[in-house]
C-alpha cells in the first residue's frame, strides 16, 4: 500500500478526545490531525514524538492532516492509523501472499454474519468453502521486541472471538490475524492484565478450532505491506 500523497514530518504536541491530535508542522505551524485509532494509544502519544501525517485539500473533510505514523528515529516505525491494517492484509489476499489462505477464489469485505457483527473478510470457494477472518492491528509494545493486544479493554474484540468461534462450530474455518503493525517487534502476546475478558475469549476461540496467525509489517513513510509471519506466545 502506497500512501495516496506523500507524508510530511511534524511533531506531536498532544492527543486528545480520541481521534483529534495537535501537532507542530516543521514551519513551526500548529494543526489538528485526524487520530484514526480508537484504542489508548499507550506509549505511543508522548509529546514531541516525531510523526508523519497525510495532508489533504478534500473540502469535505474538516481536518486537514491524518496522523499515520511514529517515527522513533532508530530506524523504526509504528503505524497509528489502525485502518491500515485491513487495506494491507486485503492488498496480500489479492496477491495471494498469504499462505494459509491462498484457496480462496472469492475476497468479500465487511460482510454481516453472527450475532450483529461484520467479519472483516469473508474467503470463499467451491472446494475449500468459507473462511472467516478477523484482522486485529497491534501496536502496543511494553516490553522489549514484544507485541500485545489489545492496548485497552475491548468488549467488541471478545464479541468477535465469540464470533468466530461459532462459525467454526457451524463447519466453517474461522481465523484471526494480528497485524504488527510496528518494526522494533519479533513476537505477539495477548494483554492479559488489560483485558482479561479478551484473553479468556482467545483461549476459549483457539481451544474450539479458530486459527491464530501474526505477520510483521513492512512500514515506511512511503509505503507499507505485509510481511513475513512471526511467533506467538501462547
Amino acid at each position: 500500500m502506497d500512501f495516496q500523497t506523500p507524508l510530511i514530518p511534524a511533531r506531536l504536541i498532544k492527543r486528545y478526545k480520541r481521534f483529534l491530535a495537535d501537532i507542530e508542522l516543521d514551519t513551526g505551524a500548529v494543526v489538528t490531525a485526524h487520530c484514526a485509532n480508537p484504542g489508548s494509544m499507550m506509549g505511543m502519544a508522548e509529546p514531541k514524538t516525531k510523526v508523519w501525517v497525510e495532508p489533504n485539500d478534500d473540502p469535505n473533510k474538516k481536518l486537514k492532516y491524518s496522523w499515520k505514523l511514529n517515527d522513533y528515529e532508530n530506524g523504526h516505525f509504528c503505524v497509528v492509523d489502525t485502518s491500515i491494517a485491513n487495506r494491507i492484509v486485503k492488498d496480500a489476499l489479492v496477491t495471494r501472499q498469504l499462505a494459509p489462505f491462498m484457496g480462496y477464489a472469492d475476497i468479500s469485505p465487511e460482510v454481516k454474519y453472527g450475532d450483529k457483527s461484520r467479519v472483516d473478510f469473508l474467503l470463499q470457494d467451491p472446494t475449500e468453502g468459507a473462511l472467516y477472518l478477523e484482522v486485529k492491528s497491534v501496536s502496543l509494545c511494553r516490553e522489549t521486541g514484544l507485541a500485545e493486544f489489545p492496548d485497552s479493554v475491548t468488549a467488541r474484540g471478545t464479541k468477535h472471538l465469540h464470533d468466530l468461534a461459532a462459525m467454526v462450530a457451524q463447519g466453517h474455518r474461522a481465523g484471526l490475524l494480528f497485524v504488527v503493525n510496528r518494526t522494533d517487534c519479533s513476537h505477539v502476546d495477548v494483554a492479559r492484565d488489560i483485558d482479561p475478558a479478551y484473553a479468556s475469549a482467545f483461549d476459549q476461540a483457539r481451544a474450539q478450532g479458530v486459527e491464530i496467525y501474526a505477520y510483521q509489517s513492512n512500514i515506511s513513510p512511503q509505503s507499507i505491506t505485509l510481511g513475513n509471519p512471526i511467533p506467538i506466545k501462547f
